[in-house]
């Protein structure tokens, strides 16, 4: 960071306030002492107004947080634990298969009767699933999440995203209906998506391409999966920011194509990004990438200068602002951590190397990626015990396709209506880079050390602390002896 900027403390002053009601609830009624806050802060001389506005914009967001945590604890169905009933739901996910059951997301509409609005997890037997957006009627038990085991906690998982019972179906009905408003279009946007991206294709390219368009690692094996998280190549099937550039940027090269002014083509560009987030769901990943695109296109209608720091910050508050708990969601702290690192290590990784025979591109993600696991390491241990060594060789031999392969999936999408074709020919093609992802995960999974676990991931966590802190200070002291 070049310097800090009062609208960076304003930012982290409310990011700060909703992380603390994590830890402790504001009451609701200090919502009243605001205003006084708030004149108080107005009538401080002029060179303490921005301490101020710190702390007004810290309450606010601690008061904000606290509201939104107490919304989201609140469950009328905890009083029907154990009970059966009837209910209406809407399914608002993609089902997941387990090795028992399989498992959705839904809102509960009306149960026994009465009218609802609560979040639910929703547990068939394995076989057919209803489609998302559908409104089903069904016969279920209502129950409690799991408790703590083999290290995963589902009750606490599913409480922060405002879940806090399951429903056990034994037997449901569509009832043809579909949800509607922004909720429907998302759905609708997704079938095509899903559809229109990836035509003709099946099995595992399929899968893959799913995965890094969409989200959705549900059509890949259980030993692909692990290969994923071995190989250090999981984060691709977890929509990123890399989607969010591509499509925004390809928006603005096609507007140019065709002649559109560029004020448009940006309004078009922070639509396409708005119908992506629909599509995709609120992923912090996508979120975060969505509002930093978002801010670009809007600073330059605006002509205002884009700050990295400021939209970063931005995108936090906007997430946490949502939901409080999601500070404790695996991927907010991995995406926002891969972003700092960045922004911080990859200038001075990319210095180191200049004056060595390494081509620029192969530097760059080189760079990339060993600043973004050596950040992500301590995190991966902490929250699933494993950290993959070989992460930094695996994103390097993808690296070079990946932009390609969503560069090709978004343009299949958008020929498939009009010149169907051609999109199924750029489909195939994209299956051959899926498939030598795919290739990838497996050569560098299949290596005995490509991840540790127990005491050995707490070791190389701590090799990666160590290893971040020691190429700070060594890169902090080399840029003060060069000014």
């Amino acid at each position: 960071m070049s310097r800090l900027l009062p609208a960076h403390v304003l930012v982290a002053a409310a990011a700060l306030g909703l992380v603390a009601s994590d830890l402790l609830r504001l009451r609701v009624q200090a919502i009243l002492e605001l205003p006084a806050a708030a004149a108080g802060a107005l009538l401080l001389p002029v060179a303490a107004r921005l301490a101020g506005a710190v702390v007004l914009l810290l309450l606010l967001g601690w008061w904000w947080g606290s509201v939104r945590l107490d919304t989201l604890d609140r469950s009328p169905l905890l009083a029907q634990v154990g009970r059966a009933g009837h209910a209406l739901v809407e399914v608002t996910g993609a089902p997941r298969v387990g090795r028992f059951d399989l498992r959705q997301p839904g809102r509960v509409r009306v149960f026994g009767g009465q009218g609802l609005d609560e979040r639910v997890q929703l547990e068939f037997p394995l076989g057919r699933a209803p489609p998302q957006g559908a409104l089903i009627d069904l016969l279920a038990v209502v129950r409690l999440p799991r408790a703590s085991a083999d290290g995963f906690d589902e009750r606490t998982w599913l409480r922060r995203q405002g879940i806090h019972v399951v429903l056990r179906v034994d037997a449901w009905k569509d009832t043809g209906r579909r949800r509607g408003g922004l909720a429907g279009a998302g759905d609708r946007l997704r079938a095509w998506l899903r559809r229109a991206s990836v035509p003709g294709l099946a099995g595992e390219r399929r899968a893959v391409l799913d995965g890094v368009v969409l989200g959705d690692d549900n059509g890949l094996s259980p030993e692909l999966q692990q290969a994923f998280r071995r190989s250090g190549l999981y984060h691709l099937l977890a929509v990123s920011g890399q989607n969010v550039v591509l499509l925004a940027a390809g928006m603005l090269w096609l507007a140019w194509a065709v002649g559109i002014p560029r004020a448009w083509a940006h309004a078009a560009a922070v639509g396409a990004i708005l119908a992506y987030v629909l599509a995709v769901g609120p992923q912090p990943s996508v979120i975060r990438a969505a509002v930093a695109g978002a801010a670009t296109s809007v600073a330059w209608l605006l002509s205002r200068e884009r700050d990295p720091w400021h939209v970063l910050l931005l995108a936090a508050v906007v997430l946490l602002a949502w939901n409080p708990y999601t500070v404790a969601d695996a991927g907010f702290q991995l995406s926002f951590a891969a972003v700092l690192a960045i922004f911080l290590a990859v200038r001075p990784l990319l210095r180191t190397l200049e004056g060595y025979p390494v081509p620029a591109r192969l530097g760059a993600a080189a760079a990339v990626s060993a600043a973004c696991s050596v950040a992500t390491a301590p995190i991966l241990w902490l929250q699933f015990g494993a950290v993959p060594l070989l992460g930094i060789v695996a994103n390097v031999l993808v690296e070079p396709v990946i932009a390609t392969l969503l560069a090709l999936a978004f343009a299949t999408a958008a020929l498939d209506p009009v010149v169907p074709s051609l999109a199924a020919a750029l489909a195939s093609l994209n299956g051959l880079l899926a498939a030598y992802v795919v290739f990838c995960a497996r050569a560098v999974a299949a290596v005995p050390f490509a991840q540790v676990r127990g005491s050995g991931a707490a070791i190389a966590a701590a090799c990666s602390l160590g290893t971040a802190a020691y190429a700070w200070r060594r890169w902090r002291t080399s840029s003060n002896r060069r000014t």
